[in-house]
């Protein structure tokens, strides 16, 4: 499998997550997005950064580039697609998954390690571990918390479409272990197919056993 990893002006994780896939085995390259995706993309990887600056809403700018047309294209063909961060942002501002990223409830940027705990563990992104298991991934961002009105809401946790929630070690989902305010703890999310996901956590940054903890390679494990 051949990933790509969409580079715009002001991706700063885009080496990152091609880094932590090589780690892992798995074919990736960084893609400029005027460019395009090569014709041999098996993967997509919409990394962490500050797109164009963040001017406007953060990813909102990126969301509107002609390549999110072949992203939302490949999606609908079944091609795997994992927005990180800034790229969850996108993948909300683009459609590819409901609800949005707004501003932090701290107003401030938050960087720093959180606890997950996977809601669903039938997932591509999420068959590495078990329903319940608390895994420990760092969070960077400053509009990271999840807002959705709450019938789209309803219909996501329905349709086991929440992937992980902000919990404590322990796997407690309670108000002090959310770090941004988001909707009901939501970390990470599915879109409308199993193979298309965001989430604000960087599992690259938990993937490299030289530099900290390894949870987040069972995150990646979905491009093998």
């Amino acid at each position: 499998m051949t990933v790509a990893v969409i580079r715009f002006g002001g991706s700063n994780c885009d080496r990152d997550a091609r880094r932590a896939l090589d780690h892992l085995g798995i074919d990736a390259e960084i893609v400029w997005h005027a460019d395009g995706l090569p014709e041999d993309t098996d993967g997509i990887v919409i990394p962490g950064g500050f797109s164009y600056g963040d001017y406007l809403r953060a990813g909102a700018m990126a969301a509107r580039t002609p390549i999110l047309d072949s992203v939302r294209a490949a999606a609908e063909s079944g091609t795997p697609v994992l927005g990180v961060c800034n790229g969850a942002q996108i993948g909300s501002e683009s459609d590819l998954t409901p609800g949005a990223f707004t501003t932090n409830r701290s107003a401030r940027f938050q960087c720093e390690p959180v606890y997950l705990r996977v809601e669903n563990a039938d997932t591509p992104w999420t068959d590495a571990y078990e329903a319940g298991a608390v895994i420990e991934i760092p969070i960077a961002h400053g509009e990271g918390r999840f807002e959705i009105d709450n019938d789209r809401l309803a219909a996501l946790e329905d349709d086991d479409r929440v992937l992980f929630r902000y919990c404590d070690a322990d796997g407690e989902v309670t108000d002090a272990a959310n770090p941004n305010g988001s909707k009901h703890n939501v970390a990470g999310i599915l879109g409308g197919d199993d193979h298309v996901a965001v989430l604000m956590p960087h599992p690259e940054r938990a993937s490299l056993p030289d530099i900290g903890p390894t949870d987040g390679q069972g995150i990646l494990r979905a491009f093998e």
